[in-house]
């Protein structure tokens, strides 16, 4: 398939100026970015396109090249000006700072050089509450293991009285190019593992690694409503950044325990209650369980099992709004146990005094006979 042109790629004219060049390739760089697309094949071509682009038009000699002659001009199995290359950055723009727009960090000065800035680690914490405490809100303390700055060397990973010197293999900047022919790719210095730096006499807490490992202590206050599975970010309380880069964010995951008397659905809360047959068939009232106490649930006669009663109110306040969900409660006909010689005569004699009327006292089991019998009958036909 033919390749686009590289200034529609970059959706500029032309005469575009270097600048324009740098902007349009920076926001595409951004919005296309793997790591902000981990699972978009789209995106990652989109992403090498925009840089194949930007790696041409950058490079003067190359722009000149491609302006005069097309893609045949930087092609490098055609012998034209060299290709762009897909290990780096060019013409003094690193891919390394787009990265680094996106996740925090920046190169500023630092030591005897330059040191790359790195914001630190998000941490994730796993935090499971009883189902009143969703509910209702709540306030715990949790112990997370991080990462923290040295408290020895302050975060330079150099033992007190030094400090750390700026790489001369790279000169301070992390990272090296290496020419392979046409290409010319980008890779982490060996000398300083791409920090910039390096550290001759180590801090002997931390042992040159800026961080160490330590537990903290937390409050953490969880708003009425939350559900399983919903995300607190506590901002700033993740991993302690290297070189002078910011912290990164705490997340608490909320799960919810099971409940031995309620089901929760969004605000609703739901419950099951049995019921005697008398109850049942005479009605009455009877205490139902909700989370601020008892209410008084009135059964009419008739009822039949799996009825559902609506208690407004009683459910769950949603985080974000002052709606409140409902308590829906399901009555369960209980049939009585471990009956007694006399219980089972007036069992019997009771069901006796309900034969022939069958239609007017169980009309449900009545239906449900015609049906079978219909049902049997289209069988043998």
């Amino acid at each position: 398939m033919a390749k686009q042109d590289y200034y529609q790629t970059l959706g500029l004219q032309k005469n575009a100026s270097e600048e324009e060049i740098k902007k349009a390739y920076r926001r595409l760089a951004m919005k296309f970015h793997p790591d902000r697309n981990p699972d978009s094949k789209d995106a990652e071509e989109k992403f090498k396109e925009a840089k194949e682009a930007y790696e041409v038009l950058s490079d003067a000699q190359k722009r000149a090249a491609y302006d005069q002659f097309g893609h045949a001009g930087v092609d490098p199995s055609i012998g034209g000006q060299g290709g762009a290359g897909f290990g780096g950055g060019a013409a003094g723009f690193d891919v390394g700072d787009i990265f680094e727009s996106i996740f925090g960090g920046s190169r500023q000065g630092g030591g005897g050089g330059q040191s790359n800035v790195y914001r630190g680690s998000d941490l994730l914490y796993e935090l499971t509450l009883n189902l009143e405490e969703a509910v209702k809100g709540t306030e715990v303390k949790v112990r997370i293991p991080t990462k923290s700055t040295c408290h020895t060397c302050n975060g330079t990973g150099a033992k007190a009285g030094t400090k750390p010197s700026r790489c001369t293999r790279c000169g301070g900047s992390g990272y090296m190019r290496v020419r392979r022919g046409f290409f010319e790719m980008q890779q982490t210095c060996p000398s300083c593992n791409g920090t910039g730096t390096v550290i001759a006499d180590p801090c002997n807490t931390c042992h040159g690694a800026k961080r160490i490992d330590e537990h903290r202590t937390l409050s953490v206050k969880v708003p009425a409503g939350v559900d399983d599975g919903n995300r607190i970010r506590l901002t700033g309380e993740g991993e302690a950044g290297l070189n002078g880069g910011p912290h990164g964010d705490l997340y608490v995951q909320i799960h919810t325990r099971p409940h031995p008397i309620f089901t929760r659905d969004g605000n609703d809360l739901h419950c099951e209650v049995p019921i005697s047959i008398t109850t049942a068939s005479l009605g009455g009232e009877l205490e139902a369980p909700t989370l601020d106490g008892r209410v008084l649930l009135k059964i009419p006669a008739e009822t039949q099992t799996g009825k559902v009663f609506r208690i407004r109110g009683k459910g769950v306040k949603a985080v974000h709004s002052s709606l409140v969900g409902d308590l829906y409660c399901r009555v369960i006909v209980e049939t009585p146990v471990k009956l007694t010689s006399k219980q089972k005569d007036l069992l019997r004699e009771f069901e006796n005094s309900l034969k022939g009327n069958n239609t007017e006292h169980a009309p449900h089991e009545s239906s449900w006979g015609d049906k079978v019998k219909k049902f049997f009958e289209s069988l043998k036909s």
